[in-house]
């Protein structure tokens, strides 16, 4: 919760406070929540100021950092800070093998990073210049957890970032899926879902035992028509009664 001052503070002597506790701070990451006994417009003010004057440099809306010179040039913010800035934001989340990795689906760690968003853009500085984004994800994937949304990248991809065995994956899916209500939190989005994602999700569901009525709008939106490449979800003893296309 923000805390007020008893007596308000001039423009002029802000600017001069924030400037001093950035300068005396050293190398590091700033937020505009980082001075909540300052008054809020004048420190944005204040930051944006410093960053036209480059002493910090803006590296998303409330986020700055304070460089040192080093042999190399101006030193880079810590990546693990960077990542945690990021992780805190609730429109981006982990994707590809990144997400299989927070699953346990694989130890990889992958080269570059990648997540996926809900959001249109994303600070490129905040994630990384390297970052791989997955865009027009859903608005609805604001209201799921990391691991949520994880897991849903994951029945996107057909599990094809998996390094277990299909009958292995199958298996720990199934698990993630069994925890603390977690179908039905992801069934609740599966609408804005792809076509293959809504039909995986609906196979899995009915495997976990999951009521056929609850199930009836998710079956009901395929196109009959369809055939669809569950990835090592055709692992599914009831894949292919979900539309999955027939091994070959």
């Amino acid at each position: 919760m923000r805390r007020h001052r008893k007596e308000p503070l001039g423009s002029a002597r802000v600017a001069r406070l924030v400037r001093e506790r950035i300068e005396q701070g050293g190398e590091r990451v700033w937020r505009l929540e980082d001075f909540q006994d300052l008054p809020f417009s004048a420190t944005a003010r204040a930051l944006s100021r410093l960053a036209h004057r480059k002493v910090i440099e803006r590296l998303s809306k409330g986020v700055y950092y304070r460089a040192r010179p080093t042999a190399f040039g101006a030193s880079r913010p810590n990546p693990a800070t960077i990542s945690k800035l990021a992780s805190d934001r609730k429109d981006v989340f982990p994707s590809g093998i990144s997400a299989a990795n927070l699953l346990g689906f694989t130890t990889q760690t992958a080269r570059r990073g990648e997540v996926a968003t809900s959001a249109g853009s994303l600070p490129r500085k905040l994630l990384g210049l390297d970052t791989v984004i997955h865009t027009r994800r859903p608005e609805a994937w604001s209201a799921l957890s990391a691991e949520d949304a994880a897991l849903l990248d994951f029945l996107r991809s057909g599990g094809k970032a998996s390094e277990l065995p299909p009958e292995q994956t199958v298996q720990r899916t199934l698990a993630l899926l069994s925890q603390t209500s977690r179908f039905h939190r992801l069934l609740r989005v599966a609408a804005t879902e792809p076509p293959r994602a809504r039909a995986v999700i609906g196979a899995l569901g009915e495997q976990l035992g999951i009521k056929p009525a609850a199930l009836k709008t998710l079956r009901a939106s395929l196109n009959p028509l369809s055939r669809f490449d569950f990835g090592v979800f055709a692992a599914l003893p009831n894949a292919t009664d979900w539309q999955a296309r027939k091994k070959r």
